[in-house]
């Protein structure tokens, strides 16, 4: 949890059905192998505890990915990894991804990938 003082992205998005709101920093750097993946995440989350479980989940599972594999990092598997959300709470796992995409769209953007 926190933010990430000079961040090569940040991604925000909210829902405002429930209020909920996210905010995604990230590090990237490159690899050996040259891809490029994520060396630090932190969120700041303003919302429920399914939103904050869902944000710090998120940051388990992008770290040290690459782009290309945290790209792939569906809704479904943070609600999984948290082992299951109530139903009425599964819109916060897709604010979780839905945040780490805005944010990998964010470097893309400024990094010209």
């Amino acid at each position: 949890m926190g933010e990430i003082k000079k961040p090569d992205a940040v991604g925000v998005f909210g829902n405002p059905v429930c209020g909920d709101i996210m905010k995604i920093y990230l590090k990237i750097k490159k690899n050996k192998k040259g891809k490029f993946f994520i060396e630090n995440i932190k969120f700041q989350t303003m919302g429920c505890a399914a939103a904050i479980a869902t944000s710090s989940m998120i940051t388990e599972l992008a770290k040290g990915k690459t782009i290309e594999e945290a790209k792939k990092i569906s809704n479904e598997n943070v609600a999984l990894a948290l082992k299951g959300l109530p139903p009425i709470k599964i819109h916060c796992s897709n604010l979780a991804a839905n945040c780490l995409k805005k944010a990998i769209e964010n470097w893309e953007e400024k990094s010209g990938k």
